[in-house]
């Protein structure tokens, strides 16, 4: 187990937690939105009750900064955790530091060494040009609603509707994100809710009627309910 803080808490003070050999392990930022979104979805949504008991003290976690987090989304598309893990390394070895700058200053061929395509370096490239040029409002993201921020997001190669949903729930941590795009949330409202049978968009909609406006939150335990140990973007 983790040591948790809480967001809301005027003082946050890590609760005193360690693991199975008795160390200590580093604070978990609880989003300040969490236990009310618990409370919400088990009062809510039968299937929540359920599930939400099951997985103790996970909870979101928003990691890295947000350059090297959509970096790293990109250089991760189409293949496997394993794959994308190994890339990552070597690519984020490169650079002095991970920042559109120094990414502008990388040798193409280089970029190719560490095991990226051809069109991932184009969209890396893209991805800096976009953070190093102020196309992206980074620092007034916390004051954007959600589709504004997708809209900005989108507007760089590599980057669909799900990347960038996926960017506002485990860098943003907004509360309110429904990846209906997200074959995983799919089959875990199929699994949960239709006993395994075949789910459209439009039913996935009808089920998180009753999550908001804490659908960020009841699609986390959709998708713990499917592997406790691989959350999307996690």
């Amino acid at each position: 187990m983790k040591n948790i803080v809480n967001a809301n808490a005027s003082s946050a003070t890590p609760i005193e937690l360690t693991d199975k050999a008795g160390a200590p392990e580093p604070a978990i930022i609880v989003p300040p939105y969490w236990l009310d979104a618990c409370k919400h979805l088990v009062k809510k949504d039968r299937v929540m009750k359920r599930l939400i008991p099951q997985f103790g003290s996970t909870c979101l976690q928003s990691r890295g900064d947000a350059f090297s987090t959509l970096a790293r989304s990109i250089v991760g598309q189409q293949i496997s955790v394993k794959a994308a893990q190994t890339v990552w390394h070597r690519f984020a070895a490169l650079p002095a530091e991970m920042t559109p700058a120094h990414v502008l200053r990388l040798k193409i061929d280089d970029m190719r060494a560490a095991g990226l395509s051809a069109r991932k370096v184009e969209y890396l490239v893209d991805l800096s040009i976009h953070f190093d040029a102020g196309r992206v409002h980074v620092q007034d993201w916390q004051a954007m609603d959600d589709e504004t921020i997708i809209a900005e997001l989108i507007a760089i190669r590599g980057i669909g509707r799900w990347t960038a949903e996926m960017f506002l729930m485990f860098y943003l941590t907004r509360p309110n994100v429904l990846p209906l795009d997200d074959v995983g949330l799919i089959n875990g409202i199929s699994h949960n809710y239709f006993s395994g049978e075949s789910v459209s968009r439009s039913d996935a909609r009808e089920v998180a009627a009753a999550w908001a406006p804490y659908c960020s939150v009841a699609t986390w335990y959709i998708w713990r309910s499917l592997d406790p140990k691989i959350v999307p973007g996690a």
